[in-house]
């Protein structure tokens, strides 16, 4: 575990490489997209209006973003946010948003090129994602194995592992349940769902997400309503510890900018290479590969500067960042059981369950639109694929296995890294199309895109536009 443990040394810990490599990516496409998240924000909740329809080839884009939102939101967003403030102070909260803003633009970036570069599997639908954008636009076979493995290791055997041992550890502390029993449990749920493949999951996110995330909101709205007079401290000590201007309220300036950026980059996944796969597995409406980057801009946005404030604001709002007594998890307990009494216990036990088990079908997704990368998007290699998915899920349901979780840690750090340097050096193809869609939209309105129309690194196209 020694090559492991320095990777995620180099990556993740004292030399925090990654940080840097995605601060620098938002930065850059901030700049070389000319600030699109803000130029065009409103554009975003615009294509949902039409984000609905779908083809034999694709799910809809509506379904694209459920697919993302349900990989992307998970424990991060109760544990991650909590273990943010309890670390860095309520200063890193304002940080989070920052990174947050620049990662929608990482997230235009690395979405579009899955729309590009995606081709049709044995099944004729779409499949796509870094390994197919990087083995067509920069001709990198070796790197786009490499990525596909590390995502195969991360996404397809051992997040997913985690994720159910969080559901099986809360269902165990609050109400005792025995571990093999709801570790079994959920093992069998995930296999009913996922046994219908990227379709079935998309239309289960499509239903589940948005009733999850719409309950959570609204009852992170209701408390910040009935604590409307504490939201302006709330929001000035905020501010004041981003900037180290109120360091009695825990965490100094150079924590809260280090864990805020942390807790926002893990969060929102934006350049880490897993949200392409969904992404380039729609039919977008209009037919531009644009579309699938506004799309998945706005689920950066609602990840963190929505769903991650609203558990900032009900930490906050009970005055968790000075309580000094409990951390993560337990402390966003505290705060709902402060706010709606021993229900509040009882809540995030579900929000818990639910957003770690969407998490897992998204997680089987990604992986398994890289079958077709290997071809082994045939019934058996599914069926290993999912066989060996569901066993990784039963038993890191049952033990926390802290050696492998280190590995996956190395997975998601190699994929990051490689998807952020082939997504840089494809900056002309990003910016070409980008622009196609922004000048058809400005003149014509008509922004459908036909194969030719803009410069495309290396090769695509041939069997999709």
């Amino acid at each position: 575990m020694f090559v492991v443990e320095f990777i995620n040394e180099i990556l993740w810990g004292k030399w925090q490489v990654l940080i840097y490599m995605l601060l620098f990516a938002g930065c850059w496409f901030s700049y070389s997209l000319g600030g699109i998240q803000l130029r065009r924000f409103t554009h975003m909740f615009a294509l949902l209006k039409e984000s609905r329809s779908s083809n034999s080839s694709g799910i809809s884009a509506f379904q694209a973003l459920c697919t993302s939102l349900s990989a992307r939101v998970g424990t991060g967003n109760l544990a991650g946010v909590a273990i943010a403030i309890s670390a860095g102070g309520p200063g890193a909260v304002f940080w989070m948003w920052a990174i947050a803003v620049l990662g929608m633009a990482t997230g235009f970036a690395e979405s579009l090129l899955g729309q590009v570069y995606k081709v049709r599997d044995s099944n004729q639908e779409f499949r796509g994602g870094p390994a197919y954008y990087i083995e067509q636009g920069l001709g990198l076979k070796w790197m786009a194995i490499l990525f596909s493995i590390s995502l195969f290791v991360g996404y397809g055997f051992i997040f997913s592992a985690v994720q159910a041992n969080t559901i099986v550890d809360a269902m165990n502390y609050s109400y005792g349940f025995d571990t093999t029993t709801a570790g079994a449990i959920i093992t069998l749920v995930a296999a009913i769902i996922v046994a219908g493949g990227l379709r079935a999951i998309a239309r289960f996110a499509e239903i589940v997400v948005p009733i999850m995330g719409g309950i959570f909101i609204l009852v992170a709205l209701t408390i910040t309503l009935l604590n409307i007079s504490l939201l302006p401290d709330v929001l000035l000590t905020i501010f004041k510890a981003a900037f180290g201007l109120q360091e009695a309220a825990a965490g100094s300036f150079a924590a809260a900018l280090k864990i805020g950026m942390q807790r926002g980059l893990y969060s929102n996944e934006a350049g880490a290479g897993s949200v392409p796969q969904a992404a380039a597995a729609a039919a977008p409406t209009p037919n531009h590969p644009a579309t699938q980057g506004y799309i998945q801009m706005l689920g950066v946005f609602i990840d963190t500067l929505v769903l991650c404030t609203c558990t900032a604001f009900i930490i906050l709002l009970a005055g968790g960042a000075t309580s000094g007594e409990v951390e993560g998890i337990r402390l966003t307990q505290a705060a709902m059981e402060y706010h709606i009494g021993p229900a509040g216990e009882h809540f995030v036990v579900a929000a818990i369950t639910l957003f770690a088990f969407t998490s897992i079908v998204g997680n089987y997704a990604y992986a398994e639109a890289n079958l077709h990368f290997f071809k082994l998007d045939n019934a058996l290699g599914r069926l290993i694929y999912t066989l060996i998915f569901l066993l990784m899920m039963f038993l890191g349901s049952r033990v926390a296995l802290t050696q492998v979780w280190a590995t996956a840690d190395m997975a998601l750090g190699v994929m990051t890294v490689i998807n952020i340097v082939a997504i840089i050096m494809l900056t002309p193809t990003i910016k070409s199309v980008s622009r196609h869609y922004e000048g058809k939209l400005t003149t014509s309105g008509n922004n459908q895109y036909r194969a030719g129309d803009c410069f495309i690194q290396g090769k695509s196209e041939r069997n999709v536009w």
